[in-house]
C-alpha cells in the first residue's frame, strides 16, 4: 500500500484527449476507459494534480503526412534522433485535441501543452524529444515542494513512460498507476511489445508500479 502525502505527492494526468481514444486519429485501445478511473484519483486523494496536452500545429514533423512517401508508424531519423511517424493527431484548436470533456478539470492546477514546436516531437512532460529542451515542469513542481509523481493517462508505452523516466532523471520519485493508463502496444523489430519494453525499462530505473487500489 502506498500512502499519499498530499503535500509532497502530485498526480500527473498525461494526454487524456479524444485524439488518443477510440474514434480519434491515434487511438489507444481502451483509452477512454481511463477517464472515470482518473476522476476517482482526482476527487480526493491528491492535493496537487496537473495534466499534459499534446498540442500540434498542422504539418508537425512527427506526422507521416509531412514526409512524402512515408507511412504512419514508420521510423525515420530526425536531427534529434529516431522518430516514429504518427497519423496527424492532436491538432491545435481541434475538438479531439481538447482534454476529454468528462475529465474532472476543476481538480487540475496546471495544464502543460507539449509538441507545439513543429520541428520536434515531445512525448515527455519534462523534455522535448531532443532530451535537452525543458518544458519548465521541473521548476513548477519544485516551487511547490513536490517530490513524488503518480503518472496515469495515455499512452503508457510512450508519453506516460517517457514522463516517468524523466521524472526519475530530474530527481523525483515516480509511480505508474497501471490501471489508470493504457498503452499502444506496438511490436518492435525484435518482436517485443512496446508495452513490455517500456514497463521493464521503467522498473529498472526505479519507477514503482501500483494500481488504484494500492493507493491510500
Amino acid at each position: 500500500m502506498l500512502h499519499i502525502d498530499r503535500a509532497a505527492d502530485a498526480l500527473a494526468v498525461i494526454d487524456v484527449q479524444p485524439t488518443f481514444m477510440p474514434g480519434g486519429e491515434l487511438p489507444v485501445p481502451g483509452g477512454d476507459q481511463v477517464v472515470p478511473v482518473i476522476n476517482r484519483l482526482l476527487q480526493d486523494r491528491f492535493g496537487t494534480a496537473f495534466a499534459t496536452q499534446d498540442w500540434h500545429p498542422p504539418g508537425h514533423g512527427s506526422f507521416a503526412s509531412s514526409h512524402p512517401g512515408a507511412l504512419p508508424y514508420e521510423q525515420i531519423m530526425m536531427p534529434y534522433g529516431p522518430q516514429i511517424l504518427w497519423p496527424d493527431h492532436a491538432l491545435q484548436g481541434s475538438a479531439n485535441a481538447a482534454l476529454h470533456p468528462a475529465l474532472d478539470q476543476n481538480r487540475l492546477q496546471m495544464i502543460l501543452r507539449k509538441g507545439t514546436n513543429p520541428a520536434i516531437d515531445s512525448y515527455s512532460a519534462f523534455l522535448e524529444n531532443d532530451h535537452s529542451t525543458g518544458t519548465g515542469l521541473s521548476g513548477w513542481l519544485r516551487d511547490r515542494g513536490l517530490r513524488r509523481l503518480f503518472f496515469c493517462g495515455l499512452a503508457t508505452d510512450f508519453c506516460v513512460a517517457w514522463s516517468a523516466r524523466d521524472a526519475i532523471a530530474h530527481g523525483f520519485e515516480a509511480v505508474l498507476v497501471t490501471d489508470a493508463s493504457r498503452g499502444i502496444g506496438m511490436t518492435g523489430t525484435d518482436g517485443e511489445s512496446s508495452m513490455d519494453t517500456a514497463m521493464r525499462a521503467l522498473v529498472e530505473i526505479g519507477v514503482s508500479l501500483a494500481g488504484v487500489a494500492d493507493l491510500a
